[in-house]
This record gives C-alpha cells, sequence and structure tokens, in this order.
C-alpha cells in the first residue's frame, strides 16, 4: 500500500507530498523526510522570489542540478557530459573557454596534455588513474550523526505541529 510524506514550509506554507512504497529502514525513511523537507525549502525559496526573470531562470538551474544529480546517481556519464556542457554553455563558457581553462589548469597542476579528438578536445592524463579524493572516517561519522540529530529534530516537529511534515 502506497504511503505519503507531507512537508511543508513554515515560511510560507507550501506543501509538497511524496506518495510511493518507501524502504522500511529508518535510515532510508529519514533520507526521504530530509530530502522533500529540503526540495520543498528550495520550491519555496524560488516562489518567493518576486522577479519573474530571475526565478524562471532558478527553476532552470535547479532543474539541470536535479537532472545532473539523477544521472550521477544511474551512472549515465554521457548524460552528465551533455548536462555539463549545456549549463556551462548558458554561462558563457564555449569550447574555447574550456580548453583555456583546461591548459591553465595543466600549467598550474599537472603535466597531461589537451588533444583535440573526433568527440572534441579531451584531457589526457597519462595513465593515471582518476582518484576521488578521501574523506576519513571520522567526518563521514559527524556527518550521519547531524543528520540523524536533523531527522530526530524534524520528527520531534512533526509530534509537535501534527501533520505538517511526516507519514501520513
Amino acid at each position: 500500500m502506497p504511503e505519503q510524506y507531507v512537508a511543508t514550509d513554515k515560511r510560507t506554507g507550501l506543501e509538497v507530498s511524496v506518495t510511493g512504497d518507501f524502504p522500511p529502514h529508518h535510515d532510508d525513511r529519514i533520507r526521504i523526510a530530509r530530502t522533500s523537507t529540503l526540495f520543498t525549502r528550495l520550491m519555496s525559496t524560488i516562489l518567493g522570489n518576486p522577479s519573474e526573470a530571475e526565478r524562471r531562470d532558478q527553476f532552470i538551474a535547479i532543474e539541470t542540478q536535479l537532472e545532473l544529480a539523477e544521472a550521477l546517481i544511474r551512472g549515465d556519464m554521457q548524460e552528465v557530459q551533455t548536462l555539463l556542457q549545456s549549463t556551462l554553455e548558458r554561462m558563457g563558457l564555449g569550447p574555447e573557454e574550456l580548453d583555456e581553462a583546461a591548459r591553465r589548469i595543466l600549467q598550474e597542476f599537472g603535466d597531461g596534455q589537451i588533444e583535440k579528438g573526433v568527440d572534441g578536445p579531451s584531457l589526457d592524463l597519462g595513465n593515471a588513474p582518476l582518484e576521488m579524493p578521501q574523506v576519513s572516517e571520522d567526518i563521514l561519522g559527524d556527518v550521519n550523526d547531524e543528520a540523524k540529530d536533523e531527522a530526530k529534530d524534524e520528527a520531534k516537529d512533526e509530534g509537535d505541529e501534527g501533520d505538517d511534515e511526516g507519514d501520513k
């Protein structure tokens, strides 16, 4: 049976509900609640902008970022590349500007080479694998503790305010 999470922005009263079959694990439910609350606050903030032009630009920006996040989660690196390129082009950074930025980065930090390929410029870092920076487990533990504290605060607020935020 589908469940529903309803998040309400306390500043504006904007309400967003998410309905579906949610995983039973408590941490998943915390993440669903937190993500729904953040999305609701984001929408409320954008809708509160009095400038129509800025509001449209903000919606386009957040749509692109959400599409990018979804493509990253799916592991669709072609889509990620396409979205990044279109975002940079909207910012006025075309292939020439990106090529120049890559040259500067390589001059400053590395010894890779820029090659012009069939698909456009590509960065050749030799055989060196790309590595993500490592984060210490202490920091991750602190972040997880913060998220749990926030979820407890939200759960407390849910109990204090009835159906403003929480499972229905």
